[in-house]
């Protein structure tokens, strides 16, 4: 089957600094790298290198060809990516020496993905495909209400938060992945926990406490996997791309989620985004 995945791509401009800046502050940076990056870029080459047919649906201006390119070496289709007369998206991502991080985001051609790209991509899409979308695009609810009368598996990763977003899409969610403040909120603007919404599958990251699943069966509980992190960003999407190809190839959630789970673990240990994500037989040699 296809993993179609309605996403950002960014350029990510990652700087290594003593401390995550403070508002009034002027900070020298111990370190500057350009990756290519972006949630919905991270998911694919995540899902494409552990072995799931990736189509990716997006836009990048003529400042990001390199970043399309990009993709394709790594396994992405990407014949629906959108060349557009705008600004390829950025991000400003600063990393402290504990692995945290804080981003700026500019949306750019993320935000203007045309609408003939996903009619031409889902066009292609077959019954038991998976749709996922995340929130750095436009076009998510019609993606997702399309996915869903076209009897796609459709997956929601709900960031960046926005409640309106959320509630958009709810109704026609297979698959839900957000991170324990995103559940909080989630929670506030629904007035419901992740156990009563009405998606069948829902995980809730937790970081270095690992991931809840939400599934027909009740929660269940996934432990992280113990390592030195240096920077996390793009941690979340490489496990997020894992649990989906996981899921794609056949694989139960509990074997997806531990598959996922040592990806990110590996993650976490290397500096950048989506460059860096690990291959299935990186993951697989993995002994933690």
């Amino acid at each position: 089957m296809t993993i179609w995945n309605l996403g950002s791509i960014n350029v990510d401009i990652v700087f290594a600094v003593p401390h995550i800046l403070a508002p009034g502050e002027t900070l020298a940076s111990t370190g500057r790298q350009v990756f290519l990056g972006g949630k919905g870029a991270n998911m694919s080459v995540a899902a494409a290198r552990a072995a799931a047919r990736v189509n990716h649906i997006g836009a990048v201006g003529h400042d990001g060809k390199w970043a399309a390119e990009r993709l394709l070496e790594y396994g992405v289709d990407t014949r629906n990516i959108a060349l557009l007369d705008t600004d390829t998206a950025q991000a400003i991502i600063m990393v402290d020496p504990d692995g945290e991080n804080a981003i700026i985001l500019h949306p750019g051609a993320n935000v203007e993905i045309p609408q003939a790209s996903l009619q031409t991509a889902m066009a292609e899409a077959e019954t038991g495909d998976w749709l996922v979308i995340q929130n750095e695009t436009n076009l998510q609810r019609t993606a997702a209400s399309l996915g869903k009368k076209m009897g796609l598996k459709v997956a929601y990763a709900a960031a960046p938060f926005d409640a309106e977003r959320v509630m958009a899409v709810l109704p026609h969610l297979d698959f839900l992945i957000l991170n324990a403040v995103e559940a909080e909120q989630l929670a506030v603007a629904t007035g419901k926990s992740p156990a009563d919404l009405p998606v069948r599958d829902i995980i809730v990251t937790l970081g270095a406490d690992g991931a809840d699943w939400y599934g027909l069966n009740g929660k269940q509980h996934f432990d992280a996997i113990d390592v030195d992190p240096v920077d996390t960003t793009g941690a979340g999407d490489t496990f997020t791309g894992y649990v989906l190809a996981g899921l794609d190839r056949g694989m139960t959630m509990e074997d997806a989620i531990n598959q996922a789970t040592k990806a990110s673990a590996l993650m976490v240990t290397r500096h950048g985004t989506a460059d860096v994500i690990p291959d299935l037989s990186e993951v697989l040699a993995f002994t933690p």
